[in-house]
């Protein structure tokens, strides 16, 4: 096909297709807005509204309209965008994020095995194994912003990619509440590693994924040795949310196993899990396994403080091509104090708002969007909050619950209040247990499995937990 053709045909013929693949509400929300603008030089550019709606296109529809316009301009055709950046009369220019991933160099089979390696990743039956590293490109030390509540874990990360398998941080175990970006600093040094030290072998692997491939390799005659030599093969191997191994034996015996060799030989380990060791040793993970997790570096990421969380914001808003008034970022920042997840998530509300209603975004436009996504009244529900709240419900005094008194509706009351302080807050259960009668992370976990126990078996009992827990949420 000649590339003289009108660029406005070209774009037709693209959307007749499209039009029939995906729903007529996405259609009409992110095609028909689009406008072809010119045909040059084997580059089709479209002009979008907005960073945001170029983000989603590219994120959601890029597959789909390569394909499109290769059909109609042939297979060297490139993909342009003009895109009208927010509070700037000037479009600015985009080519498709075409972000390079990370690669491994194939790898050969081990010379022991005499066979070929299932690999979940890679299509079986090739000579040599293509190891995906499962990283994503955004996840990178550049687009992760440091703060109080993550300087140490991240000092860490960037001393592993100077030397994987080579520092006393090995393994290196994150941990934190969800949203708090362990799986991006994860990712970040992976992708680190890759950028200084190509040759090396690097695999991402969710602990569920894992799970799952452990299950098809014992469920499959012979092969858990190939599943074994496969994971023996990588350098840094990085493990998301490692706390679903608790009460998975067959998997923690097969990872201790992979640990071992991998730590033996010097590579890499880097684990994340939303809770701290203490914790999964008294759920029910192996000894043996958690003491090796200990052997490294155990780094919290905690919650960022307001400066933390402009500067993240900050860091969305340039690389989208925004331009945003202070009071606005301001605004956020100090509004979503949960996570950074729900934080970039405001913006990202914020965005479509503006985009999608036509409107500019203004501090009132920011207040409107965000408080549909958090109380107007957000504040945090306290060890204190919980420890009155139940004291209320039993009619008990604040200095019963604390006393060493051993009756029962107390004792109860007790355990009610430490099971509702895990659930309902960030507290570690030692800090728990400190503030509910100075009591160790032991009994608050025996009072938490005490009270779940109950609650399957004692309707009545269950009935009083889950008003007090309603009482709380409606007054906080």
């Amino acid at each position: 096909m000649q590339l003289s053709e009108n660029p406005q045909q070209v774009w037709n013929n693209c959307l007749a297709v499209i039009r029939d693949i995906i729903p007529q509400s996405s259609f009409k929300t992110w095609f028909k807005p689009i406008i072809p603008l010119k045909l040059e030089d084997n580059v089709f550019t479209i002009q979008v509204s907005s960073p945001f709606v170029y983000e989603y296109i590219e994120e959601h529809f890029i597959d789909l309209i390569s394909k499109t316009l290769r059909k109609e301009l042939g297979p060297n055709v490139k993909l342009q965008y003009s895109v009208q950046v927010v509070t700037n009369e000037n479009p600015v220019t985009y080519p498709p994020q075409g972000h390079t991933y990370p690669k491994n160099k194939p790898v050969p089979y081990p010379a022991n095995t005499g066979k070929h390696i299932p690999n979940p990743f890679v299509i079986p039956g090739l000579k040599q194994l293509q190891i995906d590293p499962q990283l994503n490109p955004g996840y990178s030390f550049s687009n992760f912003i440091e703060g109080e509540c993550n300087r140490l874990a991240r000092s860490a990360g960037l001393t592993i990619a100077e030397r994987p398998g080579g520092t006393a941080f090995n393994p290196l175990f994150i941990y934190g509440g969800s949203g708090l970006g362990k799986t991006h600093l994860a990712q970040a040094i992976g992708i680190a590693v890759k950028e200084r030290l190509p040759e090396k072998i690097v695999l991402y692997v969710s602990a569920n994924r894992f799970q799952t491939q452990y299950v098809d390799a014992v469920t499959v005659k012979n092969k858990l040795n190939d599943f074994l030599h496969f994971y023996q093969m990588i350098d840094v191997l990085i493990l998301d949310d490692v706390q679903e191994f608790v009460g998975k034996e067959g998997t923690q015996n097969a990872f201790f196993h992979i640990f071992n060799h991998l730590h033996q030989s010097g590579k890499q380990l880097i684990l994340t899990s939303d809770k701290p060791p203490v914790e999964m040793e008294m759920q029910g993970l192996e000894k043996r396994l958690l003491s090796r997790f200990k052997w490294g570096l155990s780094a919290e990421l905690q919650m960022p403080n307001v400066e933390t969380r402009i500067a993240i914001l900050q860091n969305k808003i340039y690389h989208n091509g925004m331009q945003l008034d202070d009071k606005v970022v301001h605004y956020i920042a100090e509004k979503i104090t949960t996570n950074i997840r729900e934080l970039e998530g405001a913006l990202v509300s914020l965005l479509a708002q503006a985009t999608l209603n036509k409107k500019a975004i203004t501090p009132e436009l920011a207040e409107e969007t965000t408080e549909k996504l958090v109380s107007s009244s957000q504040r945090e529900i306290s060890i204190l909050d919980i420890q009155k709240a139940v004291c209320g419900y039993f009619n008990l005094t604040p200095e019963s619950m604390l006393s060493k008194s051993r009756k029962r509706e107390i004792v109860q009351a007790r355990q009610i209040a430490m099971y509702l302080s895990r659930n309902m807050t960030k507290d570690s259960l030692a800090s728990i247990g400190a503030q509910i009668g100075g009591k160790d992370h032991a009994t608050v976990l025996h009072a938490f499995n005490t009270v779940c126990d109950l609650m399957d078996t004692d309707k009545h009992f269950k009935q009083y937990v889950s008003e007090i827990e309603r009482q709380l949420k409606e007054t906080w």
